[in-house]
């Protein structure tokens, strides 16, 4: 082939290569955006038909590395979790990433498989998260802002995983126990999945004995109803 008409060839996919990339990135940036926007619609809706209250429970399918194999081992398609409050007129989910922060509601919904969630609280709220009790919450979150993520699920407040923060806030607040504290090998550990992320996390020293509080436990405790899903 010529050199010229290679030349014009080589030129012509590259142009291609470009407009694709740049059309993939477009592309994602409009979805994003969609979604943002549906779910802040989602989260008016919520707001005004008063299905918000400070110190619901909000759940959902989390797209991380980790969730599928949480999903499996404690058979529950819920992987991350987070507490809701209200500041300044916007709804925030206090919860456990890296760092530990809050985020605001919307983005959070976007941010979660198929923008499905699941809001539970605790029943007789209304008598038991009293102002003083939301204080009370607010300052022990205030405690854990900032702290990185907890991948290996450790019991101490060095770090913090997503569901430890639910059930440490609630409990030194409220005095209550969200969820049953289990332990690692209460788990599923069977299925390949679940295996190679612990043996990822830890080695051949698995920490069997270590406490744990999974988003799933927390799910099904009987002390909370549901309010609210998509």
């Amino acid at each position: 082939m010529p050199m010229k008409r290679y030349a014009i060839l080589a030129s012509a996919i590259l142009l291609t290569c470009i407009a694709a990339g740049v059309f993939y990135k477009s592309s994602s940036i409009v979805k994003r955006v969609y979604h943002t926007q549906s779910a802040k619609a989602e989260v008016k809706e919520l707001a005004d038909s008063g299905s918000l209250h400070d110190g619901d429970i909000i759940f959902q399918t989390s797209l991380s590395s980790q969730s599928k194999a949480i999903q499996v081992a404690t058979h529950s398609p819920y992987s991350h979790c987070g507490i809701i409050y209200k500041d300044a007129n916007q709804y925030y989910v206090f919860e456990a990433v890296q760092p530990v922060k809050r985020t605001p509601l919307a983005s959070w919904i976007a941010r979660g498989k198929g923008e499905h969630f699941v809001i539970k609280r605790l029943k007789n709220a209304d008598t038991i998260l009293t102002p003083r009790v939301k204080r009370l919450m607010l300052t022990e979150g205030k405690k854990m802002t900032g702290k990185n993520y907890d991948s290996e699920f450790n019991w101490n407040d060095d770090r913090i995983y997503c569901s430890e923060l639910i059930w440490k806030v609630y409990k030194r607040s409220t005095g209550l126990e969200i969820g049953k504290v289990e332990h690692l090998r209460d788990f599923d550990l069977s299925n390949n999945l679940v295996m190679n992320k612990l043996m990822e996390r830890y080695g051949n020293k698995l920490p069997m004995d270590e406490p744990v509080i999974s988003p799933a436990s927390i799910f099904n405790s009987p002390l909370l109803d549901l309010v609210a899903q998509n």
